[in-house]
């Protein structure tokens, strides 16, 4: 990485680093926060989510969704009782710039890293680490997540415990949406990187033991971006769209940082869990930020096999910062992928911009009906990541429901199942930021009836800056139904 000095950056410029997305400093623990509405009955827990946050004014340049230091939003839940907690994840490299009180460290377009003795020699020339995507728990463990890399442990309280390889056993790090199979309560995970092996895979079992450290994939033979995956009974589902590194052209300044090579097109990866060999795909070029879901079709017969079902939000190209290469609609697409045949057919399930979809996290791997996303409303202009409508569709029955937020800009929708309830019973959440005034509150929507509006508005005592992935975590962290490695 380079050191050379900081190019002319004016951060006042960048889109992404003002109005709502707008970095916060303070950290804040406030309990009995007032409830408008009426919190649902048995809503216990914590929500919490992660995004990006720069602890200090940025130098050199700053991509948003990719820089950024983590910041995890904690709203918790009990008997009606509701509090707030925010921490900044404290890795290495925030210790640093907090010892020195400004940023040390560059965005990644510029490659900027600090030198002796302004960060000890560990840290000096390195890069900086990012677990500023999602948040999750597995196995006791809750993590930030990086884009690619090392996650950091956190306690409860949002403490940062540090740096996470599971006991050495994936020093590279994992990716920033690892699934965890609710029926085996396996996490399985994959980790991309600039140098071979490019991308390898893993599983961490459902009491935390790493049972299949990273094992390359040789379909991958150069350095490629990938962000989200899948999970079906029988397959790790990752979709390799044509979105490659040029860490050495970005260095010497003769290249970017990340290329978009259409000519390549797109495969798609259907990698056995129980280690078999390999199947693909593909087809012509398309960027995928976030999978929905994946489930085997011949599991609904009884019958071994079948065709891979995915559901995902479809782009034309990738685009990171503020728009860029022309119009890029989001869509909801689904593919069927033939493992045999190596061949997939994709059919537009709507072609409404939306992004950030989550389903009932129960359903992982299995055939889902319902889902939610965060959307436009069509009625304002507004910056790639911010939304002012939550938009739900039955995938099965067909059709689709919205919520327009008016002037709250909202996050990503997480479900909270109702305890012992059926498939559906719960409530969607997600935190949200008034463009007017800068007040941010929590909302809990109904599943049964959400296009209604919140059942409850929480007032959070400081603006929330948008941002990205969270999690429900019940009181009880739920148990896996077999411990097996398949269903």
């Amino acid at each position: 990485m380079s050191t050379h000095t900081t190019p002319t950056f004016d951060p006042t410029r960048v889109a992404h680093l003002s109005g709502s997305f707008a970095p916060v400093t303070q950290e804040v623990d406030e309990v009995g926060l007032r409830v408008e509405g009426r919190l649902p009955d048995g809503l216990d827990g914590t929500y919490l989510r992660n995004g990006p946050n720069p602890r200090f004014t940025p130098i050199g340049s700053y991509l948003y969704p990719l820089d950024g230091d983590g910041m995890v939003h904690g709203v918790r839940i009990s008997q009606g009782a509701v509090s707030y907690r925010n921490r900044f994840v404290r890795t290495p490299a925030v210790l640093a710039e907090e010892r020195a009180g400004r940023a040390l460290w560059g965005g990644l377009e510029s490659m900027v890293a600090p030198r002796e003795p302004d960060v000890p020699a560990d840290l000096a020339g390195t890069f900086k680490d990012l677990p500023d995507i999602n948040v999750v728990r597995h196995a006791g463990r809750l993590l930030a997540l990086a884009e690619s890399g090392c996650p950091f442990r956190m306690s409860p309280q949002l403490a940062t415990l540090g740096r996470e390889t599971f006991d050495g056993a994936l020093p590279a790090g994992i990716t920033a949406h690892p699934k965890i199979d609710p029926f085996t309560g396996e996490m399985v995970v994959f980790c991309y990187g600039v140098e071979p092996p490019f991308l390898t895979w893993s599983v961490i079992g459902p009491t935390g033991e790493v049972r299949r450290g990273p094992t390359p994939l040789g379909a991958v033979d150069e350095p490629m971006m990938i962000h989200d995956m899948a999970l079906t009974a029988r397959f790790v589902v990752l979709v390799l769209a044509p979105a490659f590194f040029d860490i050495e052209g970005a260095m010497a300044g003769t290249g970017s940082f990340v290329t978009w090579r259409p000519e390549r097109g797109t495969r798609i990866l259907l990698v056995p869990r129980d280690g078999g060999p390999v199947r693909e795909a593909a087809d012509d070029a398309y960027w995928m930020w976030h999978t929905v879901n994946a489930y085997d079709l011949g599991e609904e017969t009884g019958e071994p096999g079948g065709d891979v079902v995915l559901d995902y939000v479809q782009w034309d190209h990738l685009a990171l910062g503020p728009a860029t290469g022309g119009p890029n609609p989001g869509g909801l697409v689904r593919a069927v992928i033939d493992p045999e045949a190596g061949s997939m057919r994709r059919a537009p399930l709507d072609d409404a911009a939306i992004e950030l979809p989550r389903i009932d996290d129960r359903l992982i791997g299995r055939r889902h009906r319902r889902l939610a996303a965060a959307s436009g409303s069509g009625t304002r202009d507004l910056l790639p990541g911010e939304h002012d409508a939550i938009r739900w569709y039955d995938v099965q029955g067909g059709g689709s429901r919205l919520w327009t937020a008016g002037d709250l800009s909202v996050g990503e929708p997480v479900f909270a199942p109702t305890p012992g309830g059926a498939d559906g019973e719960g409530h969607w959440l997600t935190l949200a930021t008034d463009r007017t005034d800068g007040t941010s509150w929590f909302l809990v929507l109904p599943a049964d009836d959400p296009e209604s509006g919140p059942v409850a508005r929480v007032r959070i005592p400081v603006r929330v800056p948008l941002g990205l992935h969270g999690a429900w975590l019940p009181t009880e962290e739920p148990r896996a139904t077999h411990t097996t490695a398949g269903r």
